[in-house]
């Protein structure tokens, strides 16, 4: 484990504790380990001896070398043979953490949900100190709303069990091959089902190793063409696989992606030559000949299209801006990561092991962006530790000689609409984001004097997320679009793509407005390891979707163009 998962299973292990009534002490102590973990500005190899922190005695040093070193915990896995396993999953309700939900379990015997529900029904958990009818009621209602899967569920979640799914089908034998489809495949913020589509020569034997699959709940369909599968995800999860002929792939993989808008568009086009599309080619509406084609680029080029990525089929304009030969963005033309976090705040990887994961990636910049220190529950950097951290930013633009790392900062916009860190701090940093992370219930008109804050700050080069939002979680911060793209293109401050499928913030159809106003957008990735750059590719598509060009995208400037637009920028401002 890194840093920052030891971490959390050190609180993991706290909270276990609280739940089966164990000493406060004990409890205490792994906290305090992982508090002192937070405060250092080191990865656990660069550590060492965990003893050696201030707040980390020998127990919870044995335990933090043994999850550094295996990944495993005696302490844990005593906890959880211990604890009801009905327990653990309480916590995502609201208003319950570790002490309350040991309350539940030790005076009242509650062990699962259905317990609980039944106590709070009969108006058990009301008498007990700290809850109170109006807890026990919003508890009643969060547990009837578990009860309901959600028609649509976040594609953060669908792409956890789609990473899952394929990793099985990796091991299939007899496929020759096998795609993502359906909204999934298009990147929609919000999925229904999951689609694949497999090409076989031996259907039933891939028929058989679907249904043996393991977390299956129920084999919903057996067809010689389609399996449909429900899974157990916490959420039933239904999985459509479309099994086919190595020749008909790419025609099924196009129309098992849709949208149906995409589809309406597609079949004008076939129509006006004298053909019709279906899953298994395309079809001579003379003669009846089906054309089958190798790939989708195939399939596309067929009918005079460049290649139409998936995440923009949505029978919008895709079909007439893909006959022309654009300049369009693709996950190659990155050139770097403007938004990452390390160790020094509420990252798990060292200053080096990010620039090393970004070489690794062919990016010739990225910006070490760790929080400011209003964000104290992410160890947000006072402004001389932000200064400390240029020292080590500055050694490891001295080690490597092939990326450029900028010394940057995310800096919080403040309830009261002050900036984080002065202006001699800021004036001191390469890159500067400014970010609203609190306070989401303000007014708009407060929200927007935040913000004008940090777009009229000179050092300010980007704001990050720009409405708060968490797909499926939360709606976000009160804030006028339109009025944000004006004021941002009139200072010239960059907004952000943030990547993060949980987020993807900005939408497409907001990064549609906001380039038409003349806003360079940033992708970004808001990475907290060093894999999480990987998620730059959900962040390309959502720019696909939104049909943006590379030279809107500061990111995608070589190294010499971006140094020029931001030293251009305060100057500028600043006059």
């Amino acid at each position: 484990m890194d840093k920052k998962e030891v971490m959390q299973t050190l609180e993991t292990i706290a909270i276990y504790q609280e739940i089966a009534g164990e000493n406060p002490f004990k409890i205490a102590a792994y906290r305090k380990a992982a508090q002192a973990l937070e405060r250092e500005a080191r990865t656990l190899e660069e550590i060492g001896r965990p003893e050696a922190l201030n707040g980390i005695g020998k127990g919870t040093a044995a335990v933090i070398e043994a999850l550094r070193d295996t990944g495993k915990s005696e302490v844990l896995d005593e906890l959880k043979a211990k604890v009801p396993a009905g327990l653990p999953v309480l916590l995502q309700l609201p208003g319950l953490g570790g002490k309350k939900v040991g309350k539940l379990y030790q005076e009242l015997g509650i062990t699962d949900a259905a317990s609980l529900k039944d106590a709070c029904e009969q108006k058990q958990v009301q008498t007990l100190p700290g809850f109170g009818a109006k807890t026990e009621e919003k508890i009643l209602d969060a547990l009837n709303a578990t009860n309901e899967r959600p028609e649509r569920l976040p594609v953060a979640f669908m792409l956890q069990v789609a990473e899952e799914m394929e990793a099985a089908l990796r091991q299939f034998t007899v496929v020759n091959r096998f795609a993502r489809a359906g909204s999934l495949r298009r990147l929609k913020e919000t999925v229904r089902d999951l689609d694949y589509v497999i090409s076989t020569d031996d259907p039933e034997h891939v028929r058989d190793q679907l249904k043996a699959l393991a977390g299956i709940a129920e084999v919903v369909a057996d067809g010689e063409k389609k399996v449909s599968l429900q899974l157990d995800k916490g959420y039933p999860v239904n999985v459509d696989v479309r099994i086919v002929s190595d020749d008909a792939f790419a025609s099924a993989l196009h129309h098992f992606t849709g949208s149906k808008d995409h589809h309406l568009l597609m079949r004008r086009i076939a129509k006006a030559q004298n053909e019709k599309i279906n899953e298994y080619g395309v079809e001579d509406s003379e003669t009846g000949k089906i054309t089958t084609f190798r790939n989708e680029k195939d399939f596309f080029a067929h009918f005079g299209l460049e290649n139409i990525p998936p995440e923009a089929r949505e029978g919008t304009i895709e079909t007439e801006w893909y006959q022309k030969n654009r300049e369009n963005i693709d996950l190659q033309q990155v050139m770097g990561d403007l938004h990452t976090h390390t160790v020094w705040s509420d990252g798990a990887n060292s200053i080096e092991e990010m620039a090393k994961a970004a070489i690794e990636r062919g990016y010739t910049y990225m910006a070490i962006t760790d929080h400011s220190r209003f964000l104290q529950v992410a160890n947000g950097l006072s402004e001389a530790r932000v200064l400390r951290q240029q020292e080590d930013i500055r050694e490891a633009n001295e080690k490597f000689d092939n990326i450029r790392i900028f010394s940057g900062i995310e800096m919080d916009i403040r309830p009261d609409g002050t900036l984080d860190y002065t202006d001699e701090t800021l004036r001191q940093l390469d890159f500067v984001i400014a970010s609203i992370h609190s306070a989401f219930s303000q007014s708009e008109a407060t929200i927007h004097a935040r913000l004008n804050a940090a777009l009229d700050h000179p050092c300010v080069d980007l704001i990050a997320h720009p409405t708060g939002r968490l797909i499926g979680k939360r709606q976000g911060y009160g804030v006028d679009l339109d009025w944000l793209f004006k004021r941002a293109a009139e200072t010239g401050t960059a907004l952000e793509l943030n990547a993060n499928p949980n987020r993807l913030d900005l939408s497409a159809d907001a990064l549609k407005r906001a380039v038409d106003q003349g806003v360079t957008i940033a992708i970004n990735t808001d990475a907290h390891r060093a894999e999480g750059l990987g998620q730059m590719a959900f962040g390309i598509g959502t720019a696909k979707k939104a049909f943006l060009l590379a030279d809107q995208v500061l990111n995608t400037w070589p190294l010499e163009k971006l140094e020029s637009h931001l030293k251009n920028k305060r100057m500028l401002t600043e006059k």
